[in-house]
């Protein structure tokens, strides 16, 4: 049991699940780590609370300061989250390309919500206009900056995630890969480091949109899947962190989202889409005797309201 106090006593700890229905015979086994399962329902909260509780540990944040970030994904819901359990006020720059759900979480736990206008969802122009009005804020306000893409202090929130995951899996098998889409990079860097400990032979493959593939040499786009594809190389993230990119298509990643649902009952987002067109590529790959594993980024109810289910069959 967790020694922190109220709701953040039960951030992690998440299950992790293998895929029985979306996996063809004769392929790898494909477990899934249910991040769905934290307190706003996104693997965010690990990040959050690791960067909070850092910040506050060395005299960065001091009691009730203000806290600002920029986020078009769930960070600024688990921020919120975070905040209102230490008693920070919050102030999130976000845009109209972030799920509904997510604003209004945000808001629903006392932040204050800026929205930068994005016609076209997630444009390679975004993140940095959001970015550079949170460090204004911080300047005219003296809030503590978050700064997530250049902030290392999420990085042990992540390395506990794979090390959960590590303990999890079942019996001496063992992983041969793990897969997952990035945005700031935190969870891929730290869940993988403490994967790598475990299983030396590691392959680490980054996801990333096939409309923005700027991993995999191609230009930057605009695509509408939440919480990565910036258009750019996150910048912890280094060439010799990962071994393979994948790219996975928007409507590839969205309709395997809506397919996890009604065949495997797994309520998962466009990111989460993406994250398992990868694992089964890499589970059809690799072959039977083999593992895979990847991460459900947050639940689906975040997308209720958007195209994701509102405009399925």
């Amino acid at each position: 049991m967790s020694a922190r106090p109220g709701s953040l006593a039960a951030v992690g700890g998440t299950p992790v699940v293998r895929l029985a229905r979306l996996v063809d015979a004769g392929h790898a086994e494909v477990w899934v780590k249910l991040e769905g399962a934290n307190p706003t329902g996104s693997y965010k909260d690990r990040m959050a609370l690791s960067i909070i509780e850092a910040a506050a540990a060395d005299g960065r944040l001091r009691p009730g300061q203000a806290v600002v970030e920029a986020s078009v994904g769930s960070t600024g819901s688990a921020l919120a989250f975070v905040c209102a359990a230490t008693g920070h006020p919050l102030r999130v720059v976000s845009s109209g390309a972030a799920a509904v759900e997510k604003i209004r979480t945000m808001r629903a736990f006392g932040a204050e919500v800026e929205l930068v206008p994005s016609p076209y969802g997630m444009t390679p122009d975004l993140v940095p206009a959001m970015t550079r009005r949170a460090a204004e804020i911080a300047a005219e306000t003296g809030a503590y900056l978050v700064d997530q893409f250049h902030n290392t202090d999420m990085l042990p929130g992540y390395h506990r995630l794979g090390a959960e995951l590590a303990a999890q899996l079942p019996g001496p098998a063992g992983l041969d890969a793990f897969c997952s889409y990035v945005g700031t990079a935190g969870c891929f860097l730290g869940a993988t480091r403490a994967l790598r400990a475990a299983y030396p032979g590691l392959r680490r493959v980054v996801v990333e949109p096939a409309e923005s593939a700027v991993l995999s040499g191609g230009p930057a786009g605009s695509h509408q899947i939440e919480g990565g594809g910036i258009g750019a190389r996150p910048p912890l993230l280094a060439p010799a962190d990962h071994d393979e990119v994948l790219a996975v298509a928007e409507a590839d990643a969205f309709a395997m989202a809506r397919r996890a649902a009604r065949e495997e009952g797994l309520l998962c987002g466009p990111s989460t889409g993406a994250n398992l067109v990868a694992a089964i590529r890499l589970a059809a790959r690799l072959g039977p005797g083999h593992r895979v594993a990847t991460v459900q980024v947050d639940s689906g109810l975040k997308y209720l309201a958007g195209p994701l289910f509102a405009a399925s069959p």
